[in-house]
């Protein structure tokens, strides 16, 4: 209703991208229809990561005076390709390389939701919308991995897995890696270097529905709003995971030797799973006029979760859990005058641990993936309290806003790294704490339109701890690092900032940003005893020019400087992988590359 009409568009960039996206909206009297679709491939700039993505989306609707009905439908079909971070060195020699490949993600997603309403009087109405979803994903990671032939007499011949040793001295362990029949994995000839190929597929189906009452009505000094509601939603889920043995070849790919992987000892295991789980809650919301300009926001709301985990292939991952809590929150909106409002509010909110959270919480059979799961300790919610100040106004052409926030979280469920190299674990890690302040403004006059934010973070652990991290090179023997309270959480810049200024004339535009991140904790390096990884500025630039009525040419160019830079850092065990690059590369470090310079070239037509 809001987008009548039609518009085309088709993109071209650098690296084999291209793009191409139609939309079409359309309305009569009381019914709309809207209707979206794009596909979109990336050659990607480094080796071995190219993706493509499919995606659609329509809204049939009707309005009517006394009540109306929406019918939303979403689908989506991606095969995506991140291989993930690669060592300092690496990149230092080739900003292209990958360390390992191969890492893909196959997706293929559905939801259709229906959201009715009917006016019941004067001033209230009741809502609902009832949804159902689909999702399949299937997963593939090549990894590198600490097997090589064993060591002890009597296993001449066989591989071994190799993990961190105790806190005794002791440098490293051995097991012998057995496949699904139990049976001890041999040497392959000609293999100088072995990796694994994590496999992993999930089938979720899930379906949910909220209906709410919402009465508006002038009361004293105002109009307050009162919605109160409930919901329910239940999703069935399937995993099944496995790691098979691989060879690494000269481009560090990892390729699949046949043995499927099954340590005794559940180090490496594959997985057969359903999770069933379940989720109600009822709440309340009221808008209150308190006075002429001052407005109070109060509300409230139970939830309760279950989760149950049934083992396919044996017991260890079978459980049942459940979780309950009420959440309050209150703010107040103070409008002093037109130009200048003020607020404050306080809230509580929790989430209940994953299925995947919850299956991968044992530091002795930690996972490869998120989504592989290989036990069931349990893991408490994770609550936070959030405290918030703010003011915003306006003079003119400039429109500003000003923030400040701390948000306090119980029992946070972090990933934690273990002594297997390329596994993990959740674990709850007592207190985090966030806080910091927000502020922003804007400027549009005359064709110009100039932007400016920036968000300053202090985020930090308020528990001490001590977390496995054995790539860490300051790690302690065992391969684990002490955390403190008021040490930094990894993988948050302190400071962040971004400046965007466009000019748009009659006929044509110009424009560009300046976009700022300070440093940041490498993850692993919760402990923050490892120089921080260093902060980054990037420009880019815009132009477009109306070539006829309806029909526009746009160009963009991201990283105009071609700046080498990371948003993301941690430590990769590389002793076990020849990297060709770089000769007796010995930096555990390793980043998450941005982008080169790419340039984007458009054509939109609209009608």
């Amino acid at each position: 209703r809001d987008t009548p009409g039609l518009t085309l568009s088709g993109t071209s960039g650098r690296f084999g991208y291209a793009e191409g996206s139609a939309a079409a909206g359309l309305s009569s009297g009381p019914w709309s229809a809207f209707l979206a679709a794009q596909e979109r491939h990336d050659g990607g700039w480094r080796d071995f990561s190219p993706s493509t993505l499919y995606n659609g989306y329509a809204d049939f609707g009707y309005d009517g005076t006394g009540g109306g009905l929406h019918v939303k439908l979403i689908g989506a079909d991606s095969d995506l390709t991140g291989n993930g971070v690669v060592p300092v060195e690496l990149y230092a020699a080739r900003r292209d390389a990958v360390f390992t490949h191969p890492d893909n993600t196959r997706s293929s997603y559905w939801r259709i939701s229906v959201h009715p309403w009917l006016r019941i009087g004067t001033h209230t109405r009741i809502e609902a919308s009832a949804y159902e979803q689909f999702l399949l994903r299937r997963n593939l990671n090549g990894d590198a991995a600490d097997i090589e032939e064993c060591e002890e007499a009597g296993e001449e011949g066989l591989l071994c897995l190799e993990t961190v040793g105790d806190d005794d001295g002791e440098e490293e362990e051995q097991s012998v890696l057995t496949d699904a029949a139990g049976n001890a994995i041999g040497e392959f000839d000609g293999i100088d270097a072995y990796g694994v190929r994590n496999t992993g597929r999930e089938r979720t189906r899930s379906r949910g529905i909220l209906a709410q009452i919402v009465d508006t009505r002038s009361l004293g000094a105002g109009e307050n709003m009162l919605a109160v509601g409930a919901s329910h939603d239940e999703a069935r889920t399937r995993f099944d995971t496995a790691t098979e043995l691989g060879a690494i070849d000269e481009t560090r790919g990892v390729s699949g030797l046949g043995p499927t992987i099954v340590q005794p000892d559940g180090a490496i295991a594959p997985v057969g799973l359903v999770t069933n789980s379940s989720s109600v809650g009822v709440f309340a919301l009221d808008r209150l006029p308190i006075a002429p300009g001052l407005s109070a926001e109060i509300g409230v709301r139970w939830n309760r979760t279950r989760i149950e985990l049934i083992d396919l292939i044996g017991t260890a991952l079978n459980g049942r859990h459940a979780f309950e809590r009420t959440n309050p929150g209150i703010e107040f909106d103070w409008t002093l005058s037109p130009r200048l409002t003020l607020r404050a509010g306080y809230a509580e909110t929790s989430r209940a641990p994953t299925a995947a959270e919850l299956s991968c919480a044992d530091e002795n059979a930690p996972c490869s993936l998120t989504n592989f799961f290989v036990a069931d300790p349990p893991l408490a919610q994770v609550v936070s309290r959030h405290w918030e100040l703010g003011a915003s106004g306006h003079s003119g052409a400039f429109r500003w806003l000003l923030s400040g926030y701390s948000a306090t979280n119980a029992d946070d469920i972090q990933y934690a790294a273990s002594e297997i190299r390329g596994r993990a674990y959740f674990r709850n890690v007592g207190r985090t704490r966030r806080q910091g302040v927000e502020a922003s403004i804007r400027y549009e006059a005359k064709g110009w339109r100039i932007a400016a934010s920036y968000a300053f973070v202090d985020a930090t652990f308020r528990t001490p701890l001590t977390l496995s991290s054995p790539a860490n090179p300051t790690a302690a023997d065992d391969g684990t690092i002490a955390v403190e309270p008021g040490d930094r959480l990894p993988g948050l810049p302190r400071h962040s900032g971004t400046l965007s200024i466009d000019y748009t004339p009659r006929g044509w535009s110009l424009g560009g940003d300046l976009v700022a991140r300070s440093g940041q904790r490498l993850v692993g390096d919760e402990g923050n005893d490892v120089a921080p990884l260093a902060g980054y500025l990037v420009a880019n630039a815009r132009a477009g020019v109306a070539l006829a009525d309806g029909l526009r040419l746009m160009v963009e160019v991201r990283n105009v400087f071609d700046r080498g830079y990371a948003s993301f850092g941690t430590f990769s065990d590389i002793g076990e992988v020849a990297i060709a690059e770089v000769a007796g590369a010995a930096d555990p470090r390793a980043i998450g590359p941005g982008a080169p310079r790419r340039w984007f070239v458009s054509l939109v037509a609209t009608r």
